[in-house]
């Protein structure tokens, strides 16, 4: 396990840790760049950023003592705020393609510590798993590139099966903690996502300021954030995609 100080944050990461910066394309499904990364001297600030339909829309019920979910209806229904892209139900699964940044949040109000777990599918061999933990649970990419997101992003696969990705607000910062992927690698936290393997995520922060995030029994990341993603604007779990085919299952919200 390496501890480095990037952009203000002490990242715990375990496993290959490269020193490239995010890559200068406009979405997970493009190719990444491999220029040095200049990390910032502090982080950028919280913003709360509810959209214009935040205020139409009322306030999402609390998660109490939990909630779970799975997706064994004919539509996402009530408990879902769908951004855009074609979100349905498939076998038993929230699914979509070519959603482009627009996703699924949970309509439920999560406290400051939660633990998060689903399981998630690629049907491609662009891997690009993408979910969204404490989100203002309303907004979307407001353009092609998502450098506008309000939650931590846990990105498995992305940019083409090149990077493991947990970005704050910033999917393209040049600061995030991210493992390059190494097809055959002997780290098992390299390896490229394989297409129709369902894979487990858990994620979960428990003193108001740690996200730790594990697929299976790999723990991805350990982010100690100074400036933590808490309270209205950051209270909600949200699914995402680019472009390729992918499926959400099983999921499990506690409270902590």
């Amino acid at each position: 396990m390496r501890e480095l100080w990037l952009g203000g944050f002490l990242v715990l990461v375990t496993g290959c840790v490269p020193n490239g910066p995010a890559s200068t394309s406009k979405d997970a499904g493009a190719n990444a760049a491999t220029t040095a990364a200049q990390p910032k001297s502090s982080p950028p600030p919280v913003v709360a950023r509810p959209t214009g339909s935040a205020a139409a829309r009322a306030p999402s019920p609390p998660l109490g003592s939990g909630f779970e979910d799975n997706f064994e209806r004919d539509a996402p229904g009530p408990d879902w705020i769908l951004t855009g892209g074609d979100w349905r139900i498939t076998a038993g699964r929230l699914c979509v393609r070519g959603a482009r940044n627009h996703g699924a949040w949970l309509n439920r109000t999560l406290p400051t510590n939660a633990r998060i777990e689903f399981d998630a599918v690629s049907d491609s061999p662009d891997g690009d798993l993408k979910a969204e933990i404490f989100g203002d649970g309303t907004s979307a990419a407001a353009g092609v590139s998502y450098n506008d997101a309000t939650s931590y992003l846990t990105i498995f696969g992305g940019w083409k099966n090149n990077f493991h990705v947990l970005a704050r607000l910033n999917e393209h910062a040049s600061d995030r903690p991210e493992i390059r992927i190494a097809p055959g690698s002997d780290d098992e936290r390299a390896r490229p996502v394989s297409a129709g393997q369902v894979y487990h995520f858990k994620v979960e922060r428990a003193d108001g300021k740690t996200l730790v995030w594990w697929v299976g029994d790999m723990q991805m990341f350990k982010f100690v954030d100074p400036q933590p993603l808490t309270g209205p604007g950051h209270d909600h779990l949200g699914f995402n995609d680019w472009e390729v085919p992918v499926c959400f299952d099983n999921l499990k919200v506690v409270p902590l």
